[in-house]
């Protein structure tokens, strides 16, 4: 069996996302194909209309939403409350941070697709 490398999120405009990965969460791009964006932690988004194309061969008819809240996109952050405070007014917060069962402390928020995403402090320090 391979190794799972990542999951790519369908994405409705693949600048809006780049825009929100890159200026918001402050990723940075390692590989740009246009449709196609890889970044350097190994996350990578993709157009949904090609994508769907290039797995089904054609796009959906059906214009159904990417996010539907059934998946959890992590992220770690060495500092947590200062990257809080600087997003938390530019984002759709599901919840501000909190201590979680297992001692971590995280916020969630959505994309601009409604990928639900969740940033904690790395579980190490938790």
């Amino acid at each position: 069996m391979g190794r799972f490398v990542n999951p790519i999120p369908f994405v409705r405009d693949i600048g809006i996302s780049k825009t929100f990965y890159c200026e918001i969460l402050g990723l940075v791009i390692s590989r740009d194909f246009g449709n196609f964006v890889m970044f350097e932690t190994g996350f990578a988004i993709h157009d949904g209309k090609s994508l769907e194309t290039t797995v089904w061969g054609q796009p959906s008819v059906v214009p159904e939403p990417y996010g539907r809240q059934n998946i959890l996109l992590y992220f770690e952050h060495d500092k947590l409350d200062a990257l809080f405070e600087r997003i938390s007014g530019d984002v759709n917060l599901i919840h501000p941070i909190e201590t979680q069962a297992w001692a971590q402390r995280v916020f969630r928020l959505y994309d601009p697709d409604g990928h639900a995403i969740e940033i904690g402090e790395p579980l190490g320090s938790a």
